[in-house]
């Protein structure tokens, strides 16, 4: 083997040692044919063009829950994505599916997420069909690579629109990932934060171990670590079972992690040191939105934008500015054009 096929022996190692019902990347598709990379596959080439994106980078800025937490060890975006890889790559690889298509997608499917987490996304709920899952993919299509987008494969793309579930349950007919590494990373990303999101709010002094209900315990085990392994191992073995059909869990971890989850809705997302921060929050992403609203031609690169695309209406220019905030960002934004500067008066 030398160097001007090493993707092609990629690939064929993928359809000799793959399941069948995994997805291959010598069969993807993107919208502009392009040119092959003679190292790396497509979904090799689309996890590497997400991982250097500034979007990408902006994560590590950006709220997981706790809102500008004075501790090191809190989650952000960034740092709960790579922890929804781990899970992914853990669960393909056992299953023999794709990893590097599950790795693509996880790494695009929080991009679109406002400044100060679901409390930004609210206020921009309020003003349009604002979504983080569709944001997600308008970031990748149109946002980065200065408007081009990055022309990432279809089967990447359809994950990362398809990844958020929100209360519905995991297996929603219609709304399912055409891919099962699509359906891997909408599980693990549900594992990833019901886990780290408790560990922040145990940190936090906002609940404390014993409070976590006894039938909880004694089905996913006492530490995440143990609740992790439960809930990864019985993906793996249920799927198996159940000849890779969908991407499933036993009913028995199933209702022990949805109640996790009701427990931490209950007594931590809407806990009131919590949501009085997020109420601030709220009011700062829905200052800067109706200024920019108001005032969009300050916009940086609308004019560029409007001139690439055609048409591009003020609301959307504002979403897409706020949304990319990061919450550091979004402060300086809001300090900059709402509070007055103290003037040096000689």
């Amino acid at each position: 083997m030398n160097y001007s096929n090493i993707r092609q022996h990629l690939e064929d190692l993928e359809i000799k040692t793959l399941h069948p019902k995994a997805a291959k990347s010598l069969y993807a598709k993107r919208d502009v044919q392009e040119e092959e990379c003679p190292v790396r596959t497509k979904f090799q080439r689309d996890r590497d063009r997400i991982l250097h994106s500034k979007a990408f980078r902006r994560l590590k800025h950006k709220t997981q829950v706790f809102l500008s937490p004075e501790g090191d060890h809190y989650r952000t975006r960034l740092t709960h994505t790579l922890e929804v890889a781990q899970v992914s790559r853990t669960i393909a690889r056992a299953l023999r599916l794709n990893e590097d298509l599950t790795e693509a997608i996880v790494y695009g499917h929080d991009l679109g997420h406002t400044p100060f987490g679901h409390a930004g996304e609210f206020i921009l709920k309020e003003n349009g069909s604002y979504h983080h899952a569709k944001h997600s993919l308008r970031v990748v299509e149109k946002l980065e690579n200065e408007g081009k987008g990055l022309n990432l494969t279809e089967e990447v793309r359809d994950g990362i629109l398809k990844h958020s579930k929100g209360k519905s349950p995991l297996i929603t007919e219609g709304n399912m990932p055409k891919t099962l590494e699509g359906e891997i990373v909408r599980i693990a990303d549900k594992i990833a934060y019901i886990n780290h999101d408790l560990e922040d709010a145990i940190r936090a002094g906002i609940v404390s171990e014993s409070q976590i209900p006894e039938y909880i315990v004694k089905v996913l085990g006492k530490t995440k670590s143990e609740r992790i392994s439960t809930i990864v191992i019985s993906v793996i073995n249920t799927t198996i079972e159940n000849e890779y059909k969908h991407i499933v869990m036993d009913e028995k971890v199933y209702n022990a992690m949805y109640s996790l989850r009701d427990f931490l809705y209950e007594n931590v997302y809407f806990a009131e040191p919590v949501i009085k921060e997020l109420d601030k929050a709220k009011g700062i992403v829905k200052a800067l939105y109706e200024y920019y609203l108001k005032n969009y031609h300050l916009i940086p690169n609308y004019e560029k934008y409007l001139k690439l695309w055609g048409e591009y209406s003020p609301n959307q220019a504002a979403v897409d500015y706020v949304a990319g905030m990061t919450d550091r960002y979004a402060l300086k934004k809001y300090s900059e054009i709402f509070i007055p500067k103290v003037w040096a008066v000689v």
